[in-house]
């Protein structure tokens, strides 16, 4: 995607949330949304417009919403990169999964491919080196709560 057409983070969520309620029911409805995501009928109206405009989802007033091919992508790369960004904050950092996810959902829009791909290597060295694995997870938990290493 061209830098001129680059999604607001606003549009990935509509588009991740529109991913999530057709997986669980073939297509989505604009009062789905509006429950999952907390937000007014005609906000989420105006969401569908700008992504039907672009080409990203199917959608007429009142009838069922899915996602184009290039829609369901980039929802799916949002997906992902929450999924990878909710994991490390829970998995690695030990964070409560409700401030994990806030979080997640926050970075998820602005991390560079790089970035993720860093942080994906990161993740998988932990969990596969000797030294790591799940005893240094439990030390580092240990650090976090009482801000001293063991001797």
């Amino acid at each position: 995607m061209r830098p001129d057409e680059r999604l607001s983070s606003s549009l990935e969520d509509y588009l991740e949330t529109i991913l999530a309620v057709v997986q669980e029911k073939k297509a989505a409805r604009v009062k789905d949304i509006v429950s999952r995501m907390q937000v007014k009928a005609s906000s989420v109206t105006g969401a569908l417009r700008l992504l039907t405009d672009r080409g990203l989802i199917n959608y007429a007033p009142y009838d069922l919403i899915t996602l184009t091919e290039k829609g369901e992508q980039i929802a799916r790369d949002v997906t992902r990169r929450h999924e990878i960004l909710r994991s490390f904050f829970e998995k690695i950092l030990k964070v409560d999964p409700r401030e994990a996810d806030d979080g997640a959902c926050k970075l998820e829009h602005a991390i560079s491919p790089a970035l993720l791909d860093r942080l994906i290597k990161f993740i998988s060295f932990i969990e596969q080196c000797p030294r790591g694995g799940e005893q240094w997870m439990q030390e580092f938990s240990r650090f976090c709560e009482q801000g001293v290493l063991r001797d």
